[in-house]
């Protein structure tokens, strides 16, 4: 128990969230956009339950139903990329904080509608999952300072299951994110069913992780192949078992979209879930150059493995890193969301060949990211 209580204790120091320590509420109250300030414009789909706080819109329980809502986020500018500027105090200034200038309810039945009115042709959507210990207002927040930072060309859709915000509510969470992905692949197939949508990019970060390749995995197995508008499962930071997400790629079938995986060997958030899982190392703590890994994953074609290890951004988690590295969030950017396969060429000049360390031709190592090819096996 000790052990369990000096990782609660680091994760309370360096996150600042949840139970650990006081942070300002109702963040999501409306306030009336400022001059000189970036927008984002987002559709939330969340099956938590409504709160009657207008500052807070959601709860972490469990509601009856999928709710849907278009929010608009204000972003200040001069700030770093990978930051969120959280008001001290709610709602807010626009001029320095990120704030909600519009949050308003949209009708199930009009989602077709609410993606038709997006300007441009076929568009192409951005689903992003949150992960564990994540209220909705953060969820919020860090989708929009993703999507801003990464001048991301698509609808920005957030899907919110409901998690509590609290660190030692592990549990209740994955319960919780089991209960919405039935809900999550709802949600997908009235995206590829619009006529107005083009391509489907989902980024999933942690838990969240789960939920999005269950209900990738739904689809698949219920129509003999995922739809072809899905393109690309971002997983960031996966808290998953190995075995069970090698399941869930088969069980996606042949006709699966490609599969982009960032892990970090230094994430703490998930040596606490290892920790949880008595032992089991979380998919997105692995290291994917050791060979016990690299056969786990072997020959899972479309499968591309990031290794940011050498990363360093954000807070001492390290378990942000897809949305507070500059160089994550312009792979996410540049390549992910045009529905591209990241490859060695678009890191920096490796630092050594693949060859020179033994690792055949499975993994090439550059500075600060490894890219690991999941469909070339390991050597005997």
């Amino acid at each position: 128990m000790d052990s369990l209580f000096r990782y609660v204790a680091l994760a309370c120091v360096a996150m600042g969230l949840g139970g650990c320590s006081s942070m300002p509420q109702g963040l999501l109250q409306a306030v009336p956009p400022a001059p000189d300030t970036d927008k984002v414009d987002l559709l939330a789909a969340t099956t938590r339950a409504p709160s009657d706080d207008a500052g807070v819109l959601f709860t972490g329980e469990r509601g009856a139903t999928v709710s849907f809502s278009n929010i608009v986020v204000s972003i200040p500018r001069n700030r770093e990329v990978g930051t969120i500027q959280l008001p001290r105090t709610a709602p807010g200034n626009p001029a320095t904080d990120f704030v909600v200038t519009s949050a308003k309810p949209v009708e199930r039945a009009r989602l077709g509608d609410w993606f038709k009115a997006r300007r441009g042709g076929k568009k192409r959507v951005f689903v992003f999952v949150h992960g564990f210990n994540t209220p909705f207002d953060r969820a919020v927040f860090r989708f929009a300072q993703l999507v801003h930072d990464a001048d991301a060309n698509a609808i920005p859709v957030l899907f919110s299951w409901p998690s509590r915000g609290r660190l030692l509510d592990y549990s209740r969470d994955f319960d919780n994110a089991s209960f919405s992905r039935s809900d999550l692949a709802d949600l997908l197939r009235v995206a590829a069913a619009s006529p107005a949508v083009g391509e489907i990019v989902i980024l999933a970060h942690s838990m969240g992780s789960w939920p999005a390749a269950e209900a990738v995995r739904q689809l698949g197995l219920e129509k003999g192949g995922v739809p072809a508008k899905i393109s690309n499962l971002i997983l960031a930071s996966p808290d998953l078992d190995i075995g069970v997400f090698r399941r869930q790629v088969e069980d996606m079938g042949a006709r699966r979209p490609h599969i982009t995986l960032f892990v970090a060997r230094h994430d703490r958030a998930l040596q606490l879930s290892r920790f949880i899982s008595r032992g089991a190392t979380r998919l997105g703590g692995i290291d994917p150059g050791e060979e016990d890994y690299r056969r786990q994953l072997g020959g899972l074609a479309g499968v591309t493995v990031l290794d940011l290890s050498a990363v360093s951004a954000g807070d001492r988690i390290n378990h942000d890193l897809f949305a507070a590295s500059p160089d994550a969030v312009r792979l996410i950017g540049d390549r992910l969301l045009q529905g591209q396969v990241i490859t060695d060429s678009d890191m920096p000049a490796p630092l050594a060949a693949a060859e020179a360390l033994g690792s055949a031709a499975s993994i090439l190592v550059t500075t600060p990211i490894r890219v690991f090819d999941a469909a070339l096996k390991p050597p005997l």
